[in-house]
This record gives structure tokens, C-alpha cells and sequence, in this order.
């Protein structure tokens, strides 16, 4: 087995690649001019946004996991451009030159609606306002109707491995208004390995699912766990299942997270 690995170089993407090479996994990674791989991974320089250059990416993979995507940024237009038409330039050459690829596209639990009655669920009616999650259904709807084998990850809040997350945590909680009551589905590094591999075996074919830990954690707790700031309220807790994803159906078809809550990571380290 050959796996193309897109955004191979980004927070999520260096962290699953280092641990799908050292379980042995032939990996192939489509990374830009100049960018370094993990040793063992084939480097294919390209771009999704530059069709041509994903012919060579995607000729002979037996799957392809597709986490290139943008979402930090002010610029609407460039997060639709990657987001979704990189995505369709991805689908378009594995439909011309590996049809029989497994297609395992990452998306993102902020696509549920604020103002859920419930924990996000994967067969909620969903309609995102804000320019990432709306870029991301609509790449999600592209592969769903693009004929291949697919399968969607909905991410909580992912951390660990001193990515940096949770330390910018106070800063983006600030900035959108967050209630530090607020809890947050969340998933470790680790356990994107966990949910990737089961997706190579084929238990997510044809379904999108929600990858969560067990224990949603309020933005206050996460915060105060690396010794953040973060102003204190005691005001109502409105959308009280805002960031919070169900967890029920990746569960039913084998996912269990290896890290289970925010807490043992931080008894283990690995924050």
C-alpha cells in the first residue's frame, strides 16, 4: 500500500506522517518547493491548486489522505480557493489517474451549527456562515458526489505534541467571544493516527464521522492547564453545544481514542 499524504507539513499533517512512516506505511507526500520531509516518505513538489502537478502525486496510491487546507488567515477568497477548488483539482486527478484510491478527506466539527439543540452529530442539517467550515462542506459535498471510494473526518480541537495550540487557546478565545464555560470536543495528535488508520482499513468507507475524544473540556480548564489568562464570568452559558461533536458513531465502528481526555495527556506529557 502507497498513501498520498496532502499538507504533509503542517501541524496535523508532519505529526500523522512521522507516525504512519515509522508503522512502516509507504507514505508519498505533496509538499511545496523546499519543504522537508520526514526520512522514508517520497516527496512529490506541487500544489493542489496547480492541477498539473497532482498527476504525478496521485499515479498508483492505493489511498490518499487529503489534509491541505487553510483556515488562520483574513482572506475569504484564498480559504474557498484552497479549501475547495484544491480540493476538487485533488478529487478531478484521482478520478483520472486512481480511481480505485481510498479518498480520506479532513474536515473540521466547527461546521455544526452554533446554536445546536444537541452535540453535533454527522447527520445534522449544517449551514456555516464563516469562510472555513462553509469551504469545508462544500469540499465535503464535492467528494460525496465525486463517485470514489470516500471517507470524511470531522476533527474536534486538535492538540498535543507541543503543537502550540492550546498555548494560542486564551488569544482566540478573546478574540471570538468565548465563554470559558464553553466546552470543546477535542482529539490528540495521536488519536488522528488512530482515526487514519482505521480509515485505511475501510471502516469509515462511504460515511463521515465525527473524531472526538471522551471528555469535551471547558475553555477555561484547557486554558488554565498552560498556565494562560482568560477572563472569568459567571453569565449564562448561551449555545450550550457550540464546539461540542458526538462522538457515538466512530465509536460504533471501532474508534476508540488511545488519549481519552485532555487530562491524561497532560499526566502523560504530551501536551
Amino acid at each position: 500500500m502507497t498513501i498520498l499524504v496532502t499538507g504533509g507539513t503542517g501541524l496535523v499533517g508532519a505529526r500523522l506522517l512521522q507516525r504512519l512512516a515509522e508503522a512502516g506505511i509507504a507514505c508519498r507526500a505533496l509538499v511545496r518547493a523546499g519543504k522537508p520531509v520526514p526520512e522514508g516518505v517520497q516527496r512529490i513538489e506541487g500544489d493542489i491548486l496547480d492541477a498539473a502537478s497532482l498527476q504525478q502525486a496521485v499515479a498508483g496510491v492505493s489511498a490518499i489522505i487529503h489534509l491541505a487546507a487553510v483556515f488562520r488567515t483574513s482572506d475569504e477568497a484564498l480559504i474557498h480557493r484552497v479549501n475547495l477548488d484544491g480540493t476538487c483539482n485533488l478529487i478531478a486527478a484521482a478520478r483520472a489517474h486512481a480511481p480505485q484510491a481510498r479518498f480520506i478527506m479532513a474536515s473540521t466539527t466547527n461546521i455544526y451549527d452554533k446554536d445546536s439543540p444537541h452535540p453535533g452529530r454527522e447527520d445534522d442539517a449544517v449551514a456555516p456562515t464563516q469562510a472555513y467550515p462553509a469551504s469545508k462542506l462544500a469540499a465535503e459535498n464535492a467528494l460525496r458526489q465525486s463517485g470514489l471510494n470516500w471517507s470524511i473526518q470531522r476533527f474536534g480541537f486538535v492538540y498535543g505534541d507541543q503543537d502550540g495550540h492550546l498555548e494560542a487557546l486564551s488569544g482566540h478565545a478573546g478574540s471570538f467571544g468565548f465563554h470559558p464555560a464553553q466546552r470543546m470536543s477535542m482529539v490528540h495528535h495521536r488519536d488522528i493516527a488512530t482515526s487514519m488508520r482505521l480509515a485505511l482499513r475501510g471502516a469509515f468507507d462511504g460515511r463521515t464521522v465525527n473524531i472526538v475524544d471522551d471528555a469535551p473540556t471547558t475553555i477555561h480548564e484547557l486554558v488554565a492547564m498552560v498556565g494562560e489568562p482568560m477572563q472569568a464570568s459567571s453569565a449564562p452559558l448561551p449555545d450550550p453545544w457550540h464546539l461540542h461533536a458526538d462522538g457515538a458513531l466512530a465509536r460504533s465502528l471501532g474508534f476508540v481514542p488511545t488519549i481519552a481526555t485532555v487530562h491524561q495527556a497532560k499526566r502523560d506529557g504530551i501536551l
